[in-house]
């Protein structure tokens, strides 16, 4: 099939946009996202088979035990009473959520090796969709959306697989975006994980994990990286998830942008990692990031005394303040040689004292700890507080410590600011150089830390203050009485343009 190249990513993303409205004022969006983001995969799948079947039809018109074995080996298998257009024929009878249920357990059935468990925390017969009548009024639509010629979804037309993936995306982040605080604890905002990326360098071979991986965007960053430097994808990435429907959104995300390489598992990363080498020793990657709840409260600190992987032997971290278990987890988890970590934190990590302070000091003394980078605020949803990004390396350059200051480089915007491409670039030259750089970045020695009682606080560091410029007194004074003079001059002026006119 020929095919179309004037579908562009913008309308497809305004027609899964508009999707939305079958729920807009009837259901909250942090509820509605699992909803419309499983039926859009549930339609890309349709479509690619419906694709391929026309073409194999067209080939193979007279055989259809042939096509029958060519549609096998498809991506994904669809069992023919499971797809969108099956449900789409019969959304004007009763029981479109139940229909919609089954349909997803038969994909999943015929799929298990790479959808197990994904469909089982998304419900479309849930009652949080209304009663039974209004439920089956809104799948309705719902199902007449993704109906529409803007959604159609067949390779033929969209062209690329990352067209839906783009799509995918960008539903995410549009409901991190109005969803406020729940659903942004799943989204780290594109220019950060851009950022993150490209910090670590990522390269063919390397083994890629982020430990709290919500819906997977910042791990395929990381690989998109490794594709566009070596058209190569000969890497792996790996993740785990706490929350089941965040975990079935990141395994849905990596298939539609293609990632089939990937190992997402479900379950607390610091009470049950997953990821392991056999059954005594955790995995270890050449890269580790991830953007974890900031300052989680019950974070696993009951078990941490007995960790069977020793991952807080350098301290246990706060009872109430989970963010230096996550930083130690992943520090655990780096390869001895090539190991490198990116982790976003919040300001409290690089100064709060008691344990955190004690764990601080000693990941300063092993000499992993390699750049500590302030971002400006209001850079994550449902968050104005500013973070920073930590860069640990197993194997470092040298023994000091990079200090950044950009939290003064962004585009403010309304609700959210934005980093730029310059304020990127600007962040990385200063990693690459290593260099002090004026009122912007520092790069300090292990004594100078010492000194400041491994407070990692960048004001310590980074002197951003600039001097006013001085003032000359006599010359204010000079300047004062020109003044002077130069309003007695008016005033009498005007007196004499009073006189003329009679008014004196």
């Amino acid at each position: 099939m020929t095919e179309i190249t004037n579908v562009s990513q913008d309308d497809i993303n305004a027609a899964v946009w508009n999707a939305c409205d079958t729920f807009r004022g009837t259901v909250d969006p942090s509820i509605y996202k699992d909803f419309v983001l499983t039926m859009l995969f549930l339609k890309y799948v349709s479509d690619v088979w419906q694709d391929h079947y026309d073409g194999y039809k067209q080939q193979y018109g007279d055989h259809p035990e042939l096509i029958a074995e060519m549609l096998k080996s498809e991506r994904f298998v669809l069992p023919s009473d499971a797809s969108f257009y099956a449900l789409h024929n019969q959304r004007h009878s009763p029981g479109n959520g139940e229909r919609i249920d089954k349909a997803l357990h038969a994909i999943e059935e015929a799929n298990i090796t790479k959808l197990r468990d994904v469909f089982q925390d998304i419900s479309f017969n849930s009652n949080k969709l209304g009663d039974e009548q209004q439920k089956n009024d809104i799948l309705r639509h719902l199902l007449e959306d993704f109906a529409k010629p803007e959604l159609d979804l067949r390779p033929s037309r969209v062209g690329q697989l990352d067209v839906i993936g783009n799509a995918y995306e960008f539903l995410i982040k549009n409901f991190a975006s109005t969803s406020g605080k729940k659903a942004g604890e799943f989204y780290t905002p594109p220019e950060v994980s851009t950022l993150m990326a490209r910090l670590m360098a990522p390269k063919e071979g390397d083994e890629i994990c982020d430990p709290t991986c919500g819906s997977g965007s910042l791990l395929m960053k990381c690989g998109r990286l490794v594709r566009e430097s070596t058209g190569s994808r000969k890497y792996a990435l790996y993740g785990q998830e706490a929350i089941g429907s965040t975990w079935a959104l990141a395994k849905m995300n990596m298939f539609l942008h293609g990632e089939d390489n990937h190992r997402i598992e479900w379950g607390d990363t610091i009470r049950n990692p997953k990821l392991l080498d056999g059954a005594a020793s955790l995995k270890h990657f050449d890269i580790v990031v991830a953007n974890p709840p900031f300052s989680l409260e019950k974070w696993g600190f009951e078990g941490a005394d007995a960790d069977k992987f020793s991952r807080f032997r350098r301290g246990v971290p706060p009872r109430t303040k989970g963010d230096y278990a996550f930083i130690l987890h992943m520090i655990e988890t780096m390869k001895p040689g090539t190991g490198r970590m990116a982790v976003v934190v919040p300001h409290g990590v690089l100064f709060r004292g008691a344990a955190e302070g004690r764990i601080r000091q000693k990941l300063i003394e092993e000499n992993l700890l390699d750049v500590v980078i302030g971002l400006p605020e209001k850079l994550f949803y449902g968050t104005g507080i500013p973070a920073a990004v930590l860069v640990f390396r197993k194997n470092k350059a040298d023994e000091k410590v990079l200090f950044i200051d950009a939290s003064r480089d962004f585009e403010a915007g309304k609700n959210q600011n934005v980093l730029r491409e310059a304020d990127l670039q600007r962040i990385l030259d200063a990693v690459a150089a290593r260099q002090p750089v004026a009122r912007y970045a520092y790069l300090a020695t292990p004594a100078e830390i010492a000194e400041n009682d491994f407070n990692l606080n960048i004001p310590r560091y980074v002197d951003t203050f600039e001097e006013e410029a001085t003032i000359d007194l006599m010359e204010v004074r000079r300047e004062r009485e020109q003044l002077k003079a130069e309003l007695v001059r008016l005033e009498l002026q005007m007196d004499a343009y009073l006189k003329e006119l009679g008014y004196v």
